[in-house]
């Protein structure tokens, strides 16, 4: 076994997804022996400080990313947002750069934080785009997303690296010298036999103000839903909340938000699954192997791709946000579901890029799922 390192971990504070996703990391990171430090902020950080509250936590530069009101304007809002970007990603270095040093860090995995690098220690960056869909100018954004990830030592892409995969164009590419490692697709959860006391379980999460958006939205129209109702705003607050709402038809359950466990058990208890179609959250439910109905975000052009294609084969029926109605819901059960695929991480490998010895090789792409 190799010797025990320190390793930061630190998400994008993009929704929850980023943040999810590095929960079977931290834990195979402690499992392994080594000591995770996680580094974010926002949402993404209080909901890793509540899962994980014995690590040490700190907190890094916000981002401040929002999306437009409208979904037209998303790369408009991205675009004007640029600046602030850029300035809080050169704190986020000379944050990190103070970490690496008090905390004497040995190595770092960045999920999808641009500043969150050292030359001074192997760094890893996560991520399922390798290609970043930004409309006509998707050529560019993929060149400087993939000229940042030139800069780790290698980049963990949580999908399998031939097909059928998850992730499409977004986390495949043609020709690369990028040090690419496939992990297999990433889950907190485990599927579990439970008896089902949900009808419908709406699970909610991103940035706002579409986050609000959708949820004033579900409200209004799951008052005529005929059957149970688990609605999961994806707030991540200091307590956690619970409210039921009378209804003729059954009953309406709000959480605020829930931790892992509470969640994997929620989404086992829960016939079908209404939810925005970020990454983080197809992987969830593919590991369940759970029918779901998805809603992207509107103008996120990844989530939009992600629920096109899984729409087109006939895996999960998908909708625009402004043309959602309850009736569409009745669609689920024409479509096959998502099914998991069979993957078995070895992390004491895949901790080995930790080690200071420098590689010789090729860059080449790889998979650690088996």
């Amino acid at each position: 076994m190799q010797s025990s390192k320190r390793i930061l971990v630190a998400p994008l504070n993009w929704g929850l997804g980023h943040a999810t996703r590095c929960i079977p990391i931290i834990k195979a990171l402690m499992k392994e022996g080594h000591q995770p430090f996680i580094a974010s902020d926002g949402v993404a950080l209080s909901l890793l400080q509540k899962e994980f509250p014995e690590l040490p936590s700190f907190e890094l530069p916000s981002y401040k990313i929002t999306y437009a009101e409208k979904g037209k304007n998303f790369k408009i809002k991205m675009i004007w947002d640029s600046p602030k970007v850029i300035k809080a990603i050169a704190k986020e270095k000379k944050a990190v750069k103070k970490l690496v040093k008090e905390n004497h860090l040995d190595g770092i995995i960045s999920d999808n934080r641009l500043g969150v690098h050292h030359k001074k220690v192997p760094c890893v960056f996560i991520t399922h785009q390798l290609n970043v869909l930004s409309g006509n100018t998707t050529w560019m954004s993929s060149k400087v997303h993939q000229k940042v990830i030139k800069k780790f030592r290698a980049c963990w892409v949580p999908d399998v690296q031939g097909k059928p995969n998850l992730t499409g164009k977004l986390g495949h590419l043609k020709k690369s010298k990028l040090n690419i490692v496939y992990l297999g697709p990433l889950s907190r959860f485990e599927k579990q036999e439970e008896p089902i006391l949900y009808n419908l379980m709406v699970l909610l999460s991103g940035p706002e103000p579409q986050r609000t958006f959708l949820e004033e939205q579900l409200l209004d129209e799951l008052l005529d839903f005929d059957g149970n109702i688990l609605f999961v705003k994806g707030k991540i607050e200091r307590e956690q909340t619970q409210e039921e709402i009378e209804r003729e038809k059954g009953s309406l359950t709000l959480y605020n938000f829930m931790q892992s466990h509470q969640l994997q058990e929620a989404l086992n208890q829960s016939e079908k699954i209404l939810c925005r179609s970020g990454y983080t959250t197809v992987m969830d439910l593919a590991k369940l192997e759970k029918k779901a109905f998805f809603i992207p975000t509107p103008g996120q052009y990844e989530q939009e791709y992600l629920a096109k294609r899984l729409e087109k084969k006939c895996l999960v029926p998908c909708s625009n946000q402004d043309e959602f109605e309850l009736n569409q819901l009745n669609r689920i059960d024409e479509f096959k579901g998502l099914t998991k695929f069979e993957s078995q991480i070895d992390y004491a490998e895949l901790f080995e890029v930790f080690s200071n010895v420098k590689e010789n090789s090729e860059p080449t792409s790889s998979s650690l799922s088996t």
